[in-house]
């Protein structure tokens, strides 16, 4: 149990996260501890008291810069020594912004890079979850997301099953080699870069949210617009 607060410390500081998700996650596996003492009539005293993070805004991350995108992280030679499937994880969420659980814990057949209309599929699979019911999507992959998906199309399974290292492992690599752009970045910056390019483009809030995961706060109506008109949307804010 402390091994796993230690996790999510080190997940609340790189990545940005809350409070609020840790503390699930350590009631979840409190609840698995209590349910096998139980069951088990193991006769433990479980002290899990005191455990919970202090609930806290979340920290805010600042979106990588278009320019710092162009001529730092795509930059040829920049992330040449970072292995192929985290470098591969990362050039993708530029054009897609995608959240990285998203990809790691994907199956083979989420990826669709020969499609007429290159996409992946975002979608809850045997054994694992996303985040919410928003989150279940298509996205177009284009521009350099297209060609680094591509040489990964059944995905990526050094991290399929284990997707805790991933974003240590990139922000590590990104601070050592002088590529984060201030010291406020992280790995999750770029979907925020993402967001951002959309935004400026003026494509409409339904379809940014759409692309995003995020949920539309009102009823949905319809299917949304289609994925071709999506891909064609995306070519305008693709690097």
């Amino acid at each position: 149990m402390l091994d796993f607060c230690g996790y999510w410390q080190e997940r609340i500081e790189i990545d940005g996260l809350t409070a609020d998700t840790a503390n699930k996650d350590l009631i979840h596996l409190g609840e698995v501890l209590k349910t096998v003492k139980k069951m088990k009539r193991l006769g433990l005293t479980l002290r899990l008291e005191g455990l919970a993070y202090k609930a806290g805004e979340k920290s805010e991350r600042p979106p990588f810069s278009d320019g710092w995108i162009q001529t730092k992280l795509l930059d040829p030679d920049a992330l040449m020594t970072l292995n192929p499937e985290a470098r591969a994880i990362f050039i993708g969420m530029i054009n897609s912004g995608y959240r990285p659980s998203e990809t790691t814990c994907a199956g083979s057949n989420q990826f669709c890079p020969e499609a007429d209309i290159p996409h992946m599929i975002i979608k809850p699979r045997e054994g694992r979850a996303i985040k919410n019911k928003n989150s279940k999507r298509v996205i177009p992959l284009v521009g350099v997301s297209l060609g680094a998906v591509w040489i990964f199309p059944h995905g990526f399974p050094t991290y399929r099953e284990n997707d805790a290292t991933l974003s240590a492992t990139v922000n590590k690599y990104l601070r050592a080699n002088g590529l984060m752009e201030n010291e406020k970045h992280v790995m999750y910056s770029l979907r925020h870069s993402f967001e951002d390019r959309l935004l400026r483009a003026g494509v409409d809030d339904r379809v940014r949210r759409e692309l995003m995961g995020h949920s539309l706060n009102r009823e949905r109506y319809g299917q949304g617009r289609a994925l071709k008109f999506k891909a064609e949307m995306l070519q305008h804010v693709a690097f």
